[in-house]
């Protein structure tokens, strides 16, 4: 029964042999056509799995993340980050190759944003990709990504070399690994047709491939370690026999015989083999998790000559903060002689394309890599990243940009130097803080001038008047000089020329309702009246300025506008009896039974509160000729309408410019709301700069905070200086820092400039912006609905800016045009009119007939008569007039 089983095997056997045989004679016949039929399959296969690539790589979703200003994330987030990236890879459809199976991360420049970061997979990993865990992150689908061809293309892919088990250089998060990116592409230009693109592609490693890897490696390991046995032990045979033969061996021999001791030497023992460490020599694929098989290409393209060269080189230099250790990310070429093999090569070019266009992931070499060590290009920029600003999102003001308000020179990463500048609908309200004489004032003249050039309308408020002689010779050019009025407040003698403006006055068309509330609300701005402090003041002071302004709206509806009552009679409505019953008939109903029965009752004492600061206001001579005359040039919405570029100096910071400052805010806030009457689209906007926000806030705190919260729709744009923040009331501070589309700070103490780095969230160190050298700021503007900054910019110079404009020999025009168009006339003559202003009124009363004719004054001979002392400037609360019925001591 063996036999035949043996003779069974054997026919087998010889069967098989013979078939073989016979197969192979029919290859060796048939090998040209076995050969193009398995290249046609081939061929057929690859195809076939190009062209399920590129649809599996067609269906595909794209994310973008947006990372907020305060985005920091962890590494725990990001480690969740990626965990949520490798289960997307494997989310593709069932007939999609393996290579086609992997999610891409796409770092895109174009010039139009700093850098964009977006995931894109598997359109069945919409919701993994959607559900990061970057809650400081905003995520939107967007589509996929169509560029048109470019002129000029270059190309790059990284490779991981070096040892594969052990890890790339680990890069911490702060600073962002992303930073040397986002500073390499900070020079790009849409308008040259700039781009350039990273995409990582990640794909998990199939475990049969890591087992076999990891058998490969700790083979090579125990082998290695076998052999630096066998070198050790051939070292100790061959020493042990240089020992033998040597002459101290031989001679110990000899010494040694004669006791019958012989010397021998110990025959060596092999070395035994270092036992393998398992960690160290698997490195990165010790664990089943977290390793991942990745593709960086790198493609940069223009249409301009050798800017796609230069883009490469400096992306190539960004991603060397990877390319350092034992494994090291770096780029896969390699040079003979004078030819350069790399990925723009023609044939290697063709396979870079179909991977970047199709989605395949077929890198030059395994490209293994712990998810970790990519923690870096895992998420969009952080916090600790340092944004640049780009010239598509920032514009660059140029002498007569119309609509744009520039801010400071600001230098690119590559060195580019620009002013950038704000489109001027989105410059509503700005606060700039910092040292005295570190150049706020400075940038501040540059804006307004530029807006003026711009031709739109300007109010500046100058407490110290440097400024205008600062910017008289630009204002004098000729697209700006007809529109510029100069209110001048700080010289007091006669032969000056000032224009003429009462705060009671109707003849232009003013609500008397809301004339009246100004001029009340003035006074207790200043004076710190309210219900509660002061309630009968301002009761007495309200009353009073009814009745007035009721005289002036019947004055006018006469045709006799130059009988109309000034503030200056609110101490002749409470002290003449005969002026009061004649202006109080022209009172009726409950207005006039309040002067009948609740003015009575008060005592002469009762009035001392509102007559000190009108007598303070009377005593100084530009203040009682601006305000005493009964019309003037002098009217703010007419400044509004028209777009006229306003200088006020007031001169100086007592009791009485506060008074004055407080008057003119207050005629500001009433002439905007006054604009209802125009329709939104015919708001000419109205800029207004408030230089030494200190003094200004304590004339008309509650003021300053009205306009930045209510007149943004009536076209009121604000920007304040100051020195100390801290130090303006809390009202006005809240209001501008809320609505500040537009914040600055140069150095100062930290105290000083903290409220405005705060805004910043920590974007800048506060001792950073305090070393800041002179005429450098930190700021942060508004473009496109979105903040920008905090920038480091040097502050613009007027005569750098506008040297073009200079036109100083038209100074003398200027003033003499700015003077007539506020119908200025010498402060000896407007005294005039001032002091027979109560005989022109009381005339209208109780006559209704034109005031008699005005006698000719001229300069050399004032009229005659006593005039009020003129107190000292400095506005102290001393007696100023022999007619004071009261002094300082009395107010309190």
């Amino acid at each position: 029964m063996s036999a035949g089983l043996g003779v069974v095997v054997v026919q087998t056997a010889l069967s098989i042999a013979t078939d073989a045989w016979t197969v192979g004679q029919w290859l060796a016949r048939n090998t040209v056509a076995v050969g193009l039929s398995g290249a046609v399959l081939a061929g057929s296969g690859i195809a076939v799995r190009e062209r399920l690539a590129v649809k599996a790589f067609g269906e595909r979703t794209r994310f973008t993340l947006t990372p907020s200003r305060r985005f920091d994330p962890s590494a725990e987030q990001i480690w969740r980050q990626a965990a949520l990236l490798l289960r997307a890879s494997n989310a593709g459809p069932w007939w999609a190759p393996m290579k086609a199976r992997s999610v891409r991360l796409r770092l895109r420049a174009d010039g139009s944003s700093p850098l964009e970061w977006s995931m894109e997979g598997a359109a069945s990993a919409g919701l993994l990709l959607a559900g990061t865990p970057f809650a400081e992150a905003t995520v939107a689908q967007v589509p996929q990504v169509r560029d048109k061809d470019r002129k000029h293309t270059v190309r790059t892919e990284f490779t991981v070399r070096g040892n594969p088990a052990a890890v790339l250089r680990e890069v911490p998060l702060d600073p962002d690994p992303l930073q040397p990116i986002v500073d390499a592409v900070a020079a790009l230009r849409a308008d040259l047709g700039d781009l350039a693109e990273v995409v990582v592609d990640l794909q998990p490693v199939p475990r049969w491939r890591m087992r076999m890897r990891r058998w490969q490696l700790m083979a090579r390991a125990r082998e290695r370690a076998r052999a630096a046995a066998r070198r050790e032990s051939r070292t100790h045979a061959i020493d042990a026999a240089d020992l033998e033969d040597s002459w101290f061996h031989q001679m110990g021999r000899l010494l040694d015989s004669g006791q019958g001791r012989g010397t021998s030497l110990r025959l060596p023992m092999a070395a035994r083999p270092r036992p393998v460490s398992r960690e160290q020599t698997l490195g990165r694929l010790d664990s089943d998790h977290g390793v991942v098989r990745v593709q960086v290409l790198v493609r940069c393209c223009s249409e301009t000559v050798g800017r796609a060269e230069l883009q490469m080189q400096l992306l190539v230099a960004a991603m060397d903060v990877f390319a350092a250790g034992s494994s090291r990310l770096g780029v896969d070429a390699w040079r003979l002689g004078p030819w350069r093999v790399d990925a723009n090569t023609s044939w290697r070019a063709r396979s870079f394309d179909r991977r970047w266009s199709g989605g395949l992931v077929a890198p030059r070499g395994e490209n293994w890599v712990g998810i970790g060590e990519l923690a870096g290009l895992l998420k969009p920029p952080t916090v600790h990243c340092r944004v640049p600003v780009l010239a598509s999102e920032v514009p660059s003001y140029e002498l007569g940009s119309a609509e744009l308000m520039p801010h400071g020179w600001h230098t690119a990463p590559d060195g580019t130097r620009r002013l950038i500048a704000s489109p001027l609908s989105e410059s509503l309200f700005g606060v700039a803080v910092g040292k005295a004489n570190y150049g706020k004032t400075e940038r501040s003249l540059v804006q307004a001038i530029a807006v003026a050039h711009g031709g739109h309308g300007v109010l500046f408020i100058d407490p110290h008047n440097d400024s205008w002689r600062a910017a008289e010779p630009y204002l004098a050019h000729d697209s700006i000089r007809p529109r510029v009025w100069r209110l001048d407040l700080t010289n007091p003698h006669d032969a000056a020329r000032v224009g003429g403006w009462n705060p009671l006055a109707v003849d232009k068309g003013q609500d008397p309702a809301q004339v009246a509330a100004a001029a009340v609300n003035a006074f207790a701005s200043v004076m710190g009246w309210n219900d509660i402090a002061a309630p009968r003041a301002l009761t007495i002071l309200t009353k009073c300025v009814q009745v007035l302004v009721a005289v002036n709206a019947a004055a006018v509806a006469a045709g006799l506008p130059q009988s109309q009552a000034t503030v200056f009679q609110i101490p002749t409505l409470l002290q003449d009896p005969a002026f009061r019953q004649a202006a109080v008939g022209r009172l009726s109903g409950k207005d006039a039974r309040w002067w009948e029965t609740t003015f009575t009752t008060y005592g002469e004492d009762a009035f001392a509160v509102v007559l000190n600061p009108l007598e303070r206001l009377a005593a100084d001579r530009v203040a009682h000729a601006l305000l005493g005359t009964p019309t003037g040039g002098w009217n703010v919405r007419t400044a509004m309408d028209t777009r006229r570029v306003v200088w006020v100096s007031p001169a100086g910071t007592g009791p009485t410019d506060r008074l004055l400052v407080s008057l003119i805010m207050q005629d500001l806030h009433r002439a905007a709301l006054s604009r209802r009457d125009l329709d939104a689209k015919r708001r000419q906007p109205f800029f207004v700069w408030l230089d030494e926000l200190i003094t200004l806030d304590g004339a008309a705190s509650s003021t300053i905070a009205a306009i930045a919260e209510e007149l943004r729709k009536f076209g009121i744009r604000m920007h304040a200086m100051t020195q100390l923040l801290q130090r303006v009331q809390q009202t006005t501070r809240d209001s501008l820092i809320q609505n500040a589309s537009i914040l600055s700070s140069t150095a100062g103490s930290a105290a000083a400039i903290k409220i405005i780095t705060d805004e910043w969230h920590g974007a800048v160190d506060p001792a950073l912006v305090a070393e800041l050298p002179r005429f450098n700021h930190f700021l942060s503007l508004t473009v496109d609905g979105e903040r920008v900054g905090p920038l480091r910019i040097e502050g613009p110079q007027v005569k750098q800016v506008f040297r073009k404009i200079r036109t100083p020999d038209k100074t003398a025009d200027l003033a003499r045009r700015s003077l007539t168009a506020l119908g200025a006339l010498p402060i000896v003559q407007r005294l005039a009119i001032a002091e027979r202003q109560d005989e022109v009124v009381l005339r209208f009363l109780t006559h209704g007939g034109p005031p008699p004719e005005q006698p000719h004054l001229t300069l050399a001979k004032p009229p005659s008569g006593p005039r009020r002392p003129s107190p000292s400037r400095s506005g102290s609360g001393a007696r100023t007039d022999a007619g004071s019925r009261t002094t300082e001591s009395r107010h309190q």
